[in-house]
């Protein structure tokens, strides 16, 4: 059995946390939580009793190479891979699977974003640990799928075949298909059926099955990091990296690989997960007080105010009083204040 690899997506834009992230700063490098730590340092913390720190990798954009190294020291300089532009999950994913290949030739891998929020991390961690196992016995690729509870729009959804447990662990079964997001209505009728899970965008593979995978479903994609085996890990990798990369394909992992390969599996979970898509999301995640409230800030004072979510952690003191169903939030000199139901305007504001 191989050497356990914890492979983390940090090269997302995300600016749907306006005017807390920008592109300069997107949500997975900021303390959104009010924790003390990063959306990227708390998904570094979850998998450090799943693998060695030797074994962290980050796959990040350039431009943003010096903030992952800033936020997790402890990861080698040379493992913080830097894609010289965005070509979605597909070419990011080949690229380190190939570089840790040039490593370790029987790596047993979890690929992960970087900014999604899990609240139970003891039941994470026990999920992630099973479907390594499993991984490293089999040539199986499996992804973790999350129960829903309610009809969700946001997500793509996995759709399983809950009458095929593996024989080699009863909590994983077959993928029957993956779902494109769906409208509310047809949200509600996957919620109905049992066998439907949002897809978290977590997967969990042996170093050879990926390999194998992209080179029979991806094989262009493929060769363009095989050939340059030689050079990972040299002074030459960053420049080789910088002249294939544009010419990759834009495509994810999910169109490249998981809907075509045939020994695909799900792991359905329940850990309180979330991909803080929305104001909304966030405040879900945050406690609350007797009025449905959410706070992050030093002294947030509230009256006569409900179901508003408040993030003023730069203002020594902020008082509100009378709003209803709003997001309220500063961030170097920017004040947002906006109806929550209406939050997915946001992006016209600035």
């Amino acid at each position: 059995m191989g050497e356990n690899y914890v492979v983390i997506m940090a090269g997302g834009v995300g600016s749907r946390f306006w005017p807390m992230s920008s592109e300069e700063m997107p949500k997975q490098f900021l303390d959104i939580l009010g924790c003390g730590r990063t959306l990227l340092q708390m998904t570094f913390d979850r998998f450090t009793s799943i693998c060695s720190v030797k074994n962290f990798w980050v796959v990040t954009s350039e431009r943003y190479a010096n903030l992952v190294h800033e936020q997790l020291p402890e990861i080698p300089e040379q493992q913080i891979l830097k894609e010289p532009c965005r070509r979605n999950t597909a070419p990011c994913i080949a690229y380190v699977s190939w570089a840790i290949k040039a490593k370790n030739s029987c790596a047993n891998i979890v690929v992960t974003p970087s900014d999604h929020v899990i609240v139970k991390v003891p039941e994470f961690v026990n999920c992630v640990s099973s479907c390594l196992s499993f991984s490293s016995e089999t040539d199986s690729i499996v992804t973790i799928g999350i129960k829903p509870d309610h009809p969700e729009t946001g997500y793509g959804y996995i759709q399983a075949d809950l009458s095929y447990a593996s024989p080699a662990n009863k909590n994983i079964f077959r993928v029957n298909s993956f779902k494109e997001k769906p409208d509310y209505e047809l949200a509600k009728l996957y919620i109905k059926e049992n066998n439907f899970f949002w897809n978290s965008g977590i997967f969990i593979w042996n170093i050879n099955t990926i390999i194998n995978a992209l080179r029979v479903y991806q094989p262009v994609l493929s060769k363009q990091f095989e050939d340059l085996r030689p050079y990972y890990a040299t002074d030459k990798e960053s420049q080789l990296i910088n002249e294939v990369y544009p010419k990759c394909e834009n495509i994810s992992i999910d169109y490249a690989i998981m809907e075509k390969a045939g020994e695909v599996y799900v792991y359905p979970a329940n850990f309180g997960w979330s991909d803080l898509g929305t104001w909304s999301s966030l405040k879900n995640h945050l406690s609350q007080d007797i009025h449905g409230n959410a706070c992050v800030g030093q002294d947030v004072r509230l009256f006569e105010t409900n179901d508003c979510m408040i993030h003023t952690s730069q203002e020594k003191q902020v008082v509100v009083q009378g709003l209803n169903g709003y997001v309220v939030v500063e961030k170097d000199g920017i004040l947002l204040i906006c109806k929550l139901s209406e939050e997915q305007r946001i992006k016209l504001f600035h």
